[in-house]
């Protein structure tokens, strides 16, 4: 990537990798936008490339880290370190340490998912989320997550097959314990979820009808726009990166001087 600064952070203990470029908020006071942008499962802030440069380009100064055990940053080898909480702190840790108060956040996959954590725990420094692929579902009170993927969809779908090891299984089952106060809990911050008709999570039992209905709104009151791209698999902001960019910043041009 071409004008980048690649920056090791010291937060929640760990050195996080950050790809950064743009100009951007450094005193703390809000004036030029920040976006911090959350990769998945399995990547990295690669992934990122095309809104790094666009963004950055349109005047956001951008944030890409790599998530605690992947990419450049540490990885612990202890695998309670792993949990939502951990990596939300991770990302706390980043933005006080760039000098940043509250922050555009846009996610994808594994990332979607710490987003809708990181605007459950600390929607004070979120101004406006992009979340794309994995809609929010609120904790289920009695069933940890592979208990309900098992009943729904068989031991042969994909996440479960993934679960083959001691340290996957107890990441999943810590995290739907430590979360026990946020069963039910709403994410109250203005959001605009993408998501590509070729993807499989647009497919999986009932998703369409609960993206698409009032369900998902009624767990995210401030769900302003739901973009169902066309033609368009599970990796969509390098399936169509042009079109994301557009639909990334025409959302939180909204929110530059809230």
């Amino acid at each position: 990537m071409d004008g980048v600064e690649h920056r090791k952070v010291k937060a929640n203990g760990i050195n996080i990798h950050v790809v950064e470029k743009g100009e951007g908020e450094g005193n703390g006071e809000a004036f030029n936008p920040i976006i911090l942008f959350i990769h998945g499962f399995p990547q990295s802030s690669f992934s990122w490339r095309h809104q790094i440069q666009a963004l950055a380009s349109l005047g956001y100064r951008t944030l890409a880290p790599d998530l605690r055990g992947y990419g450049d940053s540490d990885a612990p080898s202890d695998v309670g370190s792993y949990t939502c909480f951990h990596v939300v702190g991770d990302l706390i840790g980043v933005l006080d340490a760039m000098g940043a108060d509250q922050v555009f956040v846009v996610g994808h996959d594994w990332g979607a998912i710490i987003a809708w954590y990181f605007c459950l725990f600390r929607p004070d420094r979120v101004k406006a989320l992009v979340n794309m692929s994995v809609a929010y579902y609120p904790r289920h009170p009695i069933y940890k997550p592979l208990q309900l993927y098992r009943r729904l969809y068989g031991d042969n779908f994909y996440i479960c097959r993934f679960q083959a090891g001691e340290m996957e299984r107890e990441i999943a089952e810590i995290n739907w314990e430590l979360t026990a106060a946020w069963t039910g809990s709403e994410v109250k911050v203005p959001t605009k979820f993408i998501v590509g008709d070729m993807d499989l999570t647009y497919h999986f039992q009932d998703a369409k009808e609960y993206i698409n209905g009032g369900e998902f709104k009624k767990n995210v009151p401030l769900l302003e726009e739901v973009v169902v791209l066309e033609g368009v698999g599970h990796f969509l902001q390098e399936e169509k990166p042009d079109e994301i960019n557009k639909h990334i910043h025409e959302f939180f041009h909204n929110f530059l001087f809230a």
